[in-house]
């Protein structure tokens, strides 16, 4: 498990921007280093958290080329290109791999709610036109679709698509797919990070990442180890953080206002149809970061 073709410890990367919603290129630099000091040998960018339904496409591509020039290989670059206009998504897979990227990240069609055999035809239409590795993208809250079990137990079938970023939620239909194939699982909810990871998942795709990649790397280090007691501790340290920036509003909101209160970015700026954190809600942050020590 030390090596993947995505890193292990992997945060889904707010896209900074200056009080004009433009792309703040220089917080994009800031936020990078950040991340490559903090345990991280991956990161995301336009995943959800990126903010990638409010980004043009040449913005997407415009980031990820950013951020392969700025990790300058000390970490992959996985790039999110799902879109729910399958056209659409194979276009963008051969602009990241252009523009840098490692590996995609493709998320279920979104609003349209395919079957399944769509969902397969989709996936498959992606990753047949590319030869970087892809992680599925299942989250079905957002997206209204679920990946099926069948259906990734088809979809490993495909030799360029290898894993799965899980935020579903449904641990024993995780176990039940790395049980049939080999595609490779991550968290992809913070809340679930240790059960993930205790039952066989070969990293993470983190939100709480931003401010705690430290400690989520040093989580998985005590999991290889068979350390759970170490892992366990992490994990319980973290809930504040946790709850403050993933359940008090939206986790692009949160995470950019936790970052802008360490002085890793300038600005707190979303698009709309997000708007920044009210007083009360920067005063949960500042008490569930302060608890989990990241202050």
């Amino acid at each position: 498990m030390s090596e993947t073709p995505f890193g292990r410890v992997l945060t889904a990367m707010v896209t900074p921007m200056t009080p004009d919603g433009a792309i703040d290129r220089d917080g994009v630099a800031s936020l990078v280093e950040h991340l490559l000091t903090t345990g991280h040998d991956g990161i995301v960018v336009n995943g959800t958290t990126g903010e990638s339904a409010t980004l043009t496409s040449d913005e997407s591509i415009d980031m990820v080329a950013l951020v392969a020039k700025q990790t300058s290989g000390r970490a992959k670059v996985v790039a999110g290109v799902g879109s729910n206009n399958t056209a659409h998504s194979v276009e963008m897979a051969t602009r990241a791999r252009e523009a840098g990227a490692d590996g995609l990240l493709l998320v279920s069609p979104y609003y349209n709610k395919p079957t399944q055999p769509g969902l397969i035809a989709h996936c498959r239409a992606v990753a047949d036109t590319t030869d970087l590795p892809v992680l599925l993208y299942d989250i079905p809250g957002r997206t209204g679709i679920p990946f099926a079990t069948q259906t990734l137990i088809e979809l490993a079938a495909h030799p360029n698509i290898v894993a799965v970023k899980d935020a579903k939620g449904d641990l024993w239909a995780a176990s039940e797919v790395m049980a049939a194939t080999d595609l490779l699982w991550y968290s992809g909810a913070d809340e679930v990070n240790l059960a993930h990871l205790a039952q066989g998942a070969v990293g993470i795709v983190s939100v709480v990442g931003h401010v705690a990649g430290n400690r989520y790397r040093s989580m998985l280090d005590a999991v290889d180890a068979g350390d759970l007691q170490a892992a366990r501790e992490v994990h319980t340290r973290l809930i504040p953080a946790v709850n403050a920036i993933m359940t008090t509003s939206q986790g692009a909101i949160m995470a950019k206002a936790a970052l802008t209160r360490l002085g890793i970015i300038e600005h707190a700026t979303v698009r709309l149809p997000l708007v920044e954190g009210p007083p009360e809600h920067l005063e949960v942050l500042e008490a569930g970061l302060t608890q989990a020590g990241l202050l």
